[in-house]
């Protein structure tokens, strides 16, 4: 095996970079403590991802990116973490899990309506409450896209 072909050049290089890297395993090059990975500029995957969330912000894109499409530098990037607030605004938008009906708290037992109210158990018949979808005119249309008409040829009498 005086020769080797370049496929298997590599192949042999892959093979020895792979022993290298699992007999001694090198931690993050942020100091978190965890193993870190090659691909992802020895960093692990949570400070990786922290920090290419860091770098989309920063740049005014929020695009996710995978590990293979980003460049990766030589050099360690500084990951900063903060705590998560919540805006004010955001604080009073939250879905309110009322019955439409009689306003009475329920939770994840809710019943959503065809018409997209949500309603308690007492209230999630059409006919408990005013609905406003027309159940009557969606079958209609439902049986007639299902069931199309079929007419055979005339046929010719001699």
């Amino acid at each position: 095996m005086a020769q080797r072909t370049e496929k298997e050049e590599t192949e042999v290089k892959v093979l020895e970079s792979l022993a290298t890297t699992t007999t001694t395993p090198t931690l993050c090059s942020n100091n978190c403590g965890v193993t870190a990975n090659p691909a992802t500029n020895n960093m692990c995957q949570k400070c990786f991802n922290a920090s290419v969330a860091a770098a989309g912000v920063e740049s005014g894109s929020m695009l996710k990116r995978s590990a293979r499409s980003v460049n990766l530098r030589s050099t360690p990037a500084k990951v900063v973490i903060r705590s998560r607030e919540i805006d004010p605004v955001k604080r009073d938008q939250q879905t309110v899990n009322r019955c439409s009906g009689c306003r009475k708290k329920v939770g994840l037992t809710g019943f959503r309506c065809r018409c997209g109210d949500l309603f308690c158990a007492e209230h999630r018949y059409s006919d408990r409450h005013d609905c406003s979808y027309d159940y009557k005119t969606a079958g209609r249309e439902a049986i007639a896209r299902e069931n199309p008409v079929v007419k055979a040829a005339k046929m010719v009498k001699v």
